[in-house]
């Protein structure tokens, strides 16, 4: 479902990265672990199309992400990655069912009824006509996890999703992450730093950091 091979990328002359080879199925879930430095999100975001490496090769449901024209990529991006970013990132002046209308909007996906449904499985479901500012931190991270699956992702992408939260939070977190990709028969990869979390994904990679 995913690849990626040979991956590198460099900021400038004195931090470079070479990266660990991916290979996901369906339904498969994947762990990265690495400190503040390590490159981590810098990959999540080359796996998601926003950043082109210097080298190597992402495919997504077949489709080799960096042949695609930048427009071309960001429309795939859409309609088959699910981002979760450690901030929420909730258009403040709309409801949280306006903001999941529009990622649907935005992928192509016209199956509005998914939208309390995955609410409702997310725990959430009274908050669908709530705006931002009327939710806690980890209601708001639930909206972005429904943003992420609203549009039925082949692959979800989370970047320390559960930074910000309790104990209690965040271990649900992932739990609701792992869920919703079963149901979608969805990829999962998680990046983070938070050791909290490394025994409730058993596939996992540690990463070290620039050379």
């Amino acid at each position: 479902m995913i690849s990626a091979s040979n991956i590198s990328f460099q900021y400038n002359t004195n931090s470079s990265f070479t990266f660990p080879d991916i290979q996901l199925s369906a339904g498969e879930e994947l762990l990265i672990l690495g400190k503040s430095g390590s490159g981590k999100t810098t990959l999540l975001n080359i796996l998601a199309g926003l950043l082109a490496p210097q080298a190597g090769e992402v495919t997504i449901a077949g489709q080799n992400l960096y042949q695609l024209t930048g427009t071309k990529r960001d429309k795939f991006r859409g309609s088959h990655i699910g981002l979760v970013f450690q901030k929420p990132h909730i258009l403040g002046p709309l409801t949280v069912r306006e903001n999941l209308d529009l990622a649907q909007y935005f992928s192509g996906q016209k199956e509005s009824s998914l939208i309390p449904k995955v609410l409702e499985e997310l725990g959430i479901g009274e908050k669908i006509n709530s705006q931002p500012q009327h939710l806690s931190e980890g209601e708001a991270q639930r909206v972005s996890i429904a943003r992420a699956v609203v549009i039925r992702p082949k692959l979800i992408l989370a970047d320390e999703p559960t930074a910000s939260l309790d104990d209690e939070n965040a271990f649900k977190v992932i739990s609701l992450l792992k869920d919703q990709a079963r149901k979608l028969k969805a990829a999962l990869i998680i990046v983070t730093h938070d050791q909290r979390v490394k025994d409730l994904i058993l596939n996992h990679i540690s990463m070290g950091g620039a050379s």
